[in-house]
């Protein structure tokens, strides 16, 4: 029986593994491997919003923040969100992450999640967390360009993890790139490995609310102006 979207996705994430080098003071964080309730909830989103054979246009983000879907499984989607907007509840976990304000604002603006995942998938080159130490030990988000050597001992795997996400039913055609600095290295592993035909760039939710708060709006505008093109 032919795989549905959902099941592919769910498929991916479920043998998810990243055995290569990395720097020192770098680390990855599985979801799925250090919770069980992330299979869980992760599976049910997708059952519920891509159970079908449909083409969708791919959103790239960089790769998943701790708080985000280093906790759910789902791309920009904290637990808070997770319930209130898609209606699954996490016990495990309680968590608030800023890029998932922005996008699920952004989601209602465009129709709603049914309209959005109908017609869009989100990812990351790198899909699981990355975090670095700190001098003083700490423990952060980073991100997979950070650090010269960490692009490197990833790209191959980067390479291969977008691939993946094609070969679930994606339109090469246009891909969305969410921040400019993200959108120079996927731009060179597109030379590299001829995924797409055209790559659109727009602003990170992260750097929006972060630094652009009071021009949301301007941002969500641009989102739709882009994305509503699209189709």
């Amino acid at each position: 029986m032919e795989k549905t979207f959902s099941d592919r996705v769910i498929d991916f994430n479920r043998n998810l593994n990243y055995t290569g080098e990395l720097p020192e003071g770098f680390s990855v964080i599985n979801p799925y491997l250090g919770n069980p309730e992330t299979m869980i909830v992760m599976s049910r989103f997708y059952q519920k919003y891509y159970n079908d054979f449909e083409q969708r246009k791919f959103m790239i983000g960089i790769n998943p923040s701790r708080n985000g879907a280093g906790v759910t499984g789902v791309p920009f989607t904290d637990t808070k969100r997770l319930e209130s907007v898609c209606g699954i509840k996490m016990e495990s976990a309680h968590t608030h992450e800023i890029s998932s304000v922005f996008m699920y604002e952004m989601i209602s603006e465009y129709g709603g999640a049914d309209v959005f995942f109908r017609n869009f998938y989100i990812n990351s080159p790198f899909p699981l967390a990355i975090i670095r130490q700190t001098e003083a030990g700490q423990w952060l988000n980073a991100n997979y360009y950070d650090d010269p050597r960490l692009f490197t001992m990833v790209e191959d795997f980067m390479i291969s993890s977008l691939k993946n996400h094609i070969s679930m039913g994606l339109d090469t055609s246009e891909v969305f790139v969410l921040g400019k600095k993200n959108a120079d290295y996927i731009g060179k592993l597109n030379r590299k490995a001829k995924l797409f035909d055209r790559l659109t760039v727009l602003e990170h939710p992260r750097y929006i609310q972060q630094y652009k708060s009071k021009e949301k709006q301007l941002y969500i505008d641009k989102y739709m102006l882009t994305l509503n093109h699209a189709q």
